[in-house]
């Protein structure tokens, strides 16, 4: 007689599709850790660079400029990759959209850098500059469509976890949203007051922190419909 063994699958072992998802997940994590650090250093060691009163846009002039201009562009690929796993691991259509879409307007403000101005760059004037060039208006598209995209990624992943009874991360969610669209309605008005440059970058590391989350708790879920 032959017997025939069947072996099953260890519990807590991962398939082929699941570790990509979690693979992917992770870089919602390494997104905000490679722009925060580049920022916050970039911010305290670039000369003429006030981390107060410029915006983190100025840093991509100069002679280190193509520091942020990489940081810009690989922030942008990681978030996007990001999304790709949120859309293996999330029964939401429109989040990873959203959220590539915020990707897609870190790497276009890389592509597009913003002009010289309150006195940082070469040439920059004392103020904002009086004419925006066809890159400056580039970089002020990139970033105000890419905003928009996180701000409604923000409330459209608070629904999914409502339905899903969960609550903190769905009021977090919201709450991140909403933060975030007042510091971005504050920055748009060009003012280099440190009362709203500070809460914009306070602004933007409360964005990734909240994306870094969302990651770890769908990486922490995914299932085998991955």
């Amino acid at each position: 007689m032959t017997t025939t063994v069947v072996t099953l699958p260890e519990t807590g072992t991962c398939t082929p599709a699941q570790r990509v998802t979690k693979s992917l997940l992770g870089y919602g994590v390494l997104a905000g850790v490679v722009f925060e650090t580049s920022i916050l250093v970039q911010g305290l060691t670039r000369y003429g660079f006030r981390i107060a009163h410029d915006d983190a846009s100025l840093l991509s002039n100069g002679p280190l400029g193509w520091i942020q201009v990489t940081t810009f562009l690989l922030a942008g690929a990681m978030t996007i990759a990001a999304a790709a796993g949120v859309r293996r691991a999330m029964a939401s259509r429109w989040a990873p959209r959203l959220i590539a879409l915020y990707g897609a307007g870190l790497v276009g403000a890389g592509i597009f850098s913003a002009d010289p101005a309150d006195g940082f760059g070469p040439g920059a004037p004392l103020g904002k500059a009086a004419h925006v060039s066809w890159h400056g208006a580039g970089h002020l598209i990139a970033g105000s469509i890419g905003f928009a995209g996180l701000i409604a990624a923000c409330f459209v992943v608070a629904r999914y976890f409502s339905r899903r009874g969960r609550r903190g991360l769905a009021l977090y969610s919201r709450a991140t949203g909403v933060a975030f669209g007042m510091a971005f309605v504050g920055i748009a008005t060009g003012s280099s007051s440190s009362a709203v440059v500070l809460p914009f970058y306070a602004a933007v590391l409360a964005a990734f922190t909240w994306f870094a989350i969302v990651s770890v708790h769908l990486y922490r879920h995914v299932s085998s419909a991955a």
